[in-house]
Formats: C-alpha cells, sequence, structure tokens
C-alpha cells in the first residue's frame, strides 16, 4: 500500500461518513410519518421494479427525452462496475474486477459504449435545457443546479473514458478479459499525442493518474451531494418504484373513523402523510412531466403536481429537524417556532392549487418513479373539508352539494330520494326488493337516475339488457350516491357514511356482479369498496356491451349501415385508472358504417373532460374551460359524432359542442346509444 491508496483510504472513509451521516437524517424524517405496508405481493413489485425502473418503460414513453434519460441512467447501472473497481484500485494497487472473466468482459465493452452515449446525452440535455428551452424545464430556482449536475456527469464519464483509454498502461493490473474497442483506439491516439510533446512515458501515466482522481473525487462529492440535491432520486428511484402502490392508482385509503385516538383527519402537516408519501418528495425528478400533462395546468390554472411534491419536500426538510428537536425535549429558537408554526397547506401548497385537480391521475401515468399525487392532493382536500371547512371561490358550493348528498343521497338539489327509480317509467324494470334473483344488477348512479340526459343513456342500456334477455335488477330507492364526489372532494366522513349503507345493501341482497354506466360508479364500487369488506364483480356498460356481442346475445343489424365518421373520448376513470380502452372501440366496430377518428390524444394519453375530483360541481373561473379545450381536440377530428361513456363526460363534452356553436352539426351520444341505434328488431 502506497501514498496513493492511504490517502484514496482516508477520502473514500470522510466520504462514506458523511454521506451515511445525511442517509441517516433523511431516514429519521420518514420515520416521523404515518406506517404504512408497502413489502406485500413481493413478485409484482419485482416485476413492476424491471419494468419501470429499470427498463425505464414510463420515460420511454417521450420519445425525444426518454431515449436521452434512458440511456444515461443504463450508462450509469454499467458504469457501477467502474465505480466499484475504481474503489479496488484505489484501495489496493493491481485489484481489479478481471477475476470476473467473460463478465467482465461485457461490463467492459458495455462501459466503452455507454461513456459516449452518457456524455452525448448529457450534451443533448444542456442543449434542450438552455437552448431549445423545453418548457417544463423552465424551473428558475433549478437551472443553476440542473446544470452543475449535468456538467459534474459530462465530467465523471469524460474522465472514465480517458483512464480507460490508458489503463492497458498501467503495470501490474491484469486486465486479460477486458474488451475495449473504443477506449482502445482513443488511447493510441491520446498516447502519440502526449509523446510528441512528452517523450517520457511517465506523461501517459500522468494523465491517467489525473483522469482517475478526477473520476474518484466527483463520484464521491458527487454521492454526497445527492442528500442535499434534486437528484436525491439518483438513489432513491428504483425503491421507490418497488415501494409503489399495488392498489390501483385511484383507490383511495379510507380513514377509520372509529379507531381511538384519532384527532386530525387528512393530512394537516407532514407526519400526517405516510412515510411513503415523504419519500416521493425525495424521488421527485423535477422533470416536470406530471405538469406537462396536468389538464388544469394546460388550461391556466395554479395547479403544478410537480410543485405540490416539491412542496410536499421543502416542509419536510424545515418540520422534520423541528419534531425532532421537540422530541428530543429540546426548546424551539423564536425563529425555528416561526417555521414550525407555518402551514403545509396555505404557506407551501397554494389551496387553490388542489381545488383545481379533476384527479385524472394523468400525473401519476406519466411519473417514471411513480410517485402518488393524487392522494397527495386528495389528502390535503380532507384536512381542509374536515377540520377547517375551508373552500375557495371555484368549491364554495361543495358546502350545498354535501348538504343534497345527506339529506336525499344525490349531489344535486330539487330532487326527492323517492324519484330515484323514475326514469324507469314504462319499461317493466325490476327493483332488487320485488326479486333479488339476478344475473346482474344495474348501479344507475346519481346522474343516471336524475339529469335528463344522462337519463336517456340509462334508458337506452336498459334496453339493450332488455334485448339480450339479460335478468337485471336495480336498488331504485335503495340506491344511494357511491360517495365518489365526497371522497375525492376530501369529505370522507360523508362518503364513508355512503358506502356503509350501500355495501350493507349490497350484501343483503347478495349481489355478485354489478353494471354501472358511470365511471366513477364503476371505479369506486370496483376499487374503494372493498376496503369496506365487500367484493363483488364490477364492470362497466361498455364493458357489458362487449360481453353481450360477443355472446350474441346482443345482434347488430348490418341493414342499418350508414356512413358515419365518429370519434371517442375517453374517460379517466374507466381508461387511465381502470385500463380500459379496448373494449368500448371494439363495440363501435361493430356498427357498420362507423369510422373511428382517433384526436391527437387519445387512449392512455387522453385528456380529461374536466368533471373529476368533484370538479362536475365546482366552478371554473380561472383559465380554459377544461372541457372546451378537450371538445375542440376532439371537434378537429371532423367527427360528426363523439361517442362518450360517461354521463359526466356527456355533459362537459356536450357543454364544449355549444361553445364551439356545433351543436346542430355534431352530436354526443353514450356508446350505449350507438349500439341501441343499430339493433336488429
Amino acid at each position: 500500500m502506497d501514498l496513493h491508496n492511504v490517502v484514496f483510504a482516508g477520502v473514500l472513509t470522510v466520504a462514506l461518513v458523511f454521506f451515511g451521516i445525511s442517509s441517516s437524517k433523511l431516514i429519521s424524517f420518514l420515520r416521523l410519518a404515518k406506517p404504512v405496508d408497502r413489502l406485500d405481493n413481493l413478485p409484482r413489485r419485482i416485476y413492476t421494479t424491471l419494468v419501470v425502473a429499470f427498463g425505464q418503460s414510463k420515460i420511454l414513453r417521450d420519445r425525444v427525452a426518454g431515449p436521452i434519460h434512458a440511456f444515461i441512467f443504463w450508462g450509469f447501472l454499467i458504469l457501477l462496475f467502474s465505480a466499484a473497481e475504481m474503489v479496488l484500485e484505489g484501495l489496493h494497487n493491481g485489484w481489479s474486477l478481471n477475476f470476473l472473466g467473460p463478465i467482465y468482459s461485457a461490463a467492459t465493452v458495455l462501459t466503452d459504449l455507454f461513456c459516449l452515449l452518457i456524455i452525448a446525452g448529457t450534451v443533448m440535455a444542456l442543449w434542450r435545457r438552455y437552448v431549445s428551452r423545453v418548457r417544463r424545464l423552465q424551473v428558475e430556482k433549478e437551472q443553476i443546479e440542473a446544470g452543475l449536475i449535468l456538467v459534474t456527469i459530462f465530467i465523471i464519464v469524460t474522465a472514465l473514458f480517458i483512464q480507460n483509454s490508458l489503463r492497458q498502461q498501467e503495470y501490474g493490473s491484469d486486465f486479460s478479459w477486458a474488451v475495449r474497442p473504443i477506449t482502445h483506439a482513443f488511447g493510441n491516439l491520446l498516447r502519440d499525442s502526449t509523446a510528441s510533446f512528452a517523450p517520457d512515458s511517465t506523461a501517459t501515466q500522468t494523465v491517467f493518474s489525473i483522469a482517475w482522481w478526477v473520476h474518484a473525487l466527483f463520484i464521491l462529492g458527487f454521492l454526497n451531494y445527492l442528500p442535499y440535491s434534486k437528484h436525491l432520486h439518483v438513489l432513491t428511484s428504483v425503491p421507490n418504484v418497488f415501494l409503489g402502490p399495488m392498489e390501483p392508482s385511484n383507490s383511495l385509503k379510507r380513514i377509520d373513523f372509529e379507531e381511538d385516538g384519532v384527532e386530525k383527519f387528512g393530512v394537516v402537516d407532514i407526519e400526517d402523510f405516510t412515510w411513503k408519501t415523504l419519500l416521493d418528495g425525495y424521488t421527485c425528478t423535477h422533470c416536470g412531466r406530471c405538469t406537462d400533462v396536468c389538464p388544469a395546468n394546460q388550461t391556466g390554472k395554479v395547479l403544478d403536481p410537480r410543485g405540490v411534491i416539491v412542496s410536499i419536500h421543502e416542509r419536510t426538510l424545515d418540520r422534520a429537524p423541528l419534531l425532532i428537536k421537540l422530541k428530543r425535549g429540546e426548546t424551539l429558537t423564536d425563529e425555528e417556532q416561526k417555521i414550525f408554526d407555518k402551514k403545509l397547506v396555505g404557506d407551501y401548497v397554494n389551496p387553490d392549487a388542489l381545488w383545481a385537480c379533476t384527479t385524472c391521475g394523468a400525473c401519476m401515468q406519466e411519473c417514471p418513479v411513480n410517485i402518488e399525487h393524487v392522494p397527495a392532493i386528495v389528502d390535503m382536500r380532507r384536512s381542509m373539508v374536515m377540520m377547517e371547512s375551508k373552500f375557495n371561490d371555484e368549491s364554495e358550493l361543495l358546502p350545498d352539494i354535501y348538504g343534497n348528498m345527506e339529506t336525499n343521497s344525490v349531489p344535486w338539489g330539487g330532487f326527492g330520494h323517492s324519484d330515484r327509480a323514475n326514469w324507469a317509467e314504462g319499461l317493466n324494470v325490476k327493483t332488487a326488493s320485488e326479486d333479488s334473483n339476478m344475473e346482474v344488477l344495474f348501479w344507475v348512479g346519481c346522474a343516471g337516475s336524475y339529469d335528463e340526459r344522462a337519463k336517456k343513456i340509462t334508458r337506452a342500456f336498459a334496453e339493450l339488457m332488455q334485448a339480450a334477455q339479460v335478468e337485471f335488477r336495480i336498488l331504485g330507492v335503495e340506491e344511494n350516491c357511491n360517495g365518489d364526489v365526497a371522497r375525492r372532494t376530501g369529505n370522507e366522513y360523508l362518503a364513508d357514511a355512503l358506502t356503509k349503507t350501500n355495501v350493507e345493501t349490497l350484501q343483503r341482497y347478495n349481489v355478485k356482479k354489478i353494471v354501472a354506466t358511470c365511471p366513477h360508479c364503476f371505479n369506486t364500487l370496483k376499487n374503494d369498496y372493498p376496503q369496506y369488506g365487500y367484493n363483488a364483480e364490477v364492470v362497466h356498460h361498455t364493458q357489458f356491451i362487449r360481453e353481450l356481442i360477443n355472446t350474441r346475445r346482443l345482434k347488430i343489424d348490418r341493414s342499418k349501415a350508414s356512413s358515419m365518421a365518429i370519434t371517442y373520448h375517453d374517460s379517466c376513470y374507466l381508461g387511465r385508472y381502470n385500463g380500459e380502452f379496448s373494449a368500448p372501440r371494439a363495440t363501435l366496430r361493430e356498427v357498420p358504417g362507423l369510422t373511428i377518428l382517433e384526436p391527437a390524444r387519445h387512449a392512455d394519453r387522453g385528456l380529461c373532460c374536466g368533471a373529476g375530483g368533484g370538479r362536475m360541481f365546482m366552478e371554473e373561473k380561472v383559465g380554459d374551460r377544461v372541457n372546451v379545450v378537450r371538445t375542440d381536440e376532439l371537434l378537429s377530428t371532423g367527427a360528426e359524432t363523439i361517442a362518450v361513456n360517461c354521463p359526466f363526460c356527456t355533459t362537459m363534452i356536450t357543454d364544449g359542442v355549444k361553445a364551439a356553436n356545433k351543436a346542430d352539426t355534431v352530436a354526443v351520444l353514450d356508446v350505449a346509444e350507438i349500439v341501441r341505434n343499430s339493433l336488429s328488431e
């Protein structure tokens, strides 16, 4: 062991000690939050990690930035071999990973390749940020740090490339299994140029040593900078994906109001989140993909999903050390007390941003590290509603909506609960109380029961089931609001009461299969109700119609073919949240004469209509109207008919068509109505 090894051992020890201290502090912050089990279903977690984290599946959805980042990520995985070898070389001259044999050959040739790809990737990333100035990357307070990180990566990889080019000059080391075609060729050029002004063979040794130390010091420095940087995701992204949710992404965790000692409902401050939400804050890459697809942000609202997660992280860094200090029995200084007394919602997160969310889930779908934006937003809504009864100008009608649901179990006023089954007059539809022997229960929902336009869809679907001789029943006056609007606007107490009432009714009739025309009802019954001990097969009416056609219980009249251009709008709660994109389209293709014209954003990239998350019952006073923007996209296809699968979407898109002065020329029809019109007599 020479001086080189001694110095490196000292530097490495100091670096690891400081990194350990920084990491333990961040881990201690996580322990302040609520517990949550994220080690269930290990096979699926491993699969998700391989696909999303290592396979970079979400990153690659962006065809430009995706490959750039993916190559950098994969390159860093390969370069872990070089980092490990750097430590071995630093501790003892002549140590290497050559003993791995063929594995070492593969690692060295891949290192050669990815060094070039990472160098090119960092240059392209710098160009996109500072020359092309991609909109989502223009966060003013992050510009300097982002540039420094990219330059640091460039230096680390360039130094590695140079040292590998001269590595064969390192006498005493065995690199017999190394395969370095690119750096070997570059090394020959580098040695020739070095020899021209320094014939002494020590010149290449000097260049190698400089490159080696630059590589080592920048790696160790980068490692210790990560805990204090937005690039902490380099360390936490893979664990965050592994620990992500296995349940459907819009299945919100219920609150047990009967639990002893519960004093706060929802999230008042960071300690009310689970540790996973705080880990999300650590892991946010600040890439802006969530914000880039947010319908509220795109239409001029203050909601910035990235900003919400970043604000949670900033509050964590501010409040967590003070909580730990108080737990130790220490007294806060006046300045610390001021920071401690700040509020998460208000001082860090803009409440207007929380109310602007449509809970469409586009942010979560695009996030490359599986951050859970929507549950965090709803949790903060819960504290505003249940702890403070605070609403803004756009959500000020919600207390009246809650009152309607408490009184008549319907969000709209002016309706009586006794009128819930009036839509079925003349159809000879039986209720479960009249005859509980059923093939399927038709969950009609509030819109389908009371809204005049939605009732036409309800009747159309009922007629389809009757034509297919389906033994279906409805609950009638025993059906209550499913709780979706209350739950996603933060009134979990009301949602809990509605859910328990419905579960009791469904269990009493031993309902095994439910079909719903509303994706919000469908999603809630399918994904939220199991938390209350009720599990049934729940299908959306477009899926059920497809099933009836496939089994030939419904027969399309081929003689009714007429040429018509149609476009289809994907509702968020059926498509993005439950992965159903094909059934409605397959059903429409069964109708003779229809030509489906897809809008630019469709399927899992579709844009929200603006009604979700309770926004259906709020005003839209800021920016452009989401439904108008979406409708304009659908109209741009030139279609004569816009097909929908949701009563909320029907309302929003119909209003958009009216705003575009196209009501006389463009029809908005549910899939059930289109199929009903094409049936054989």
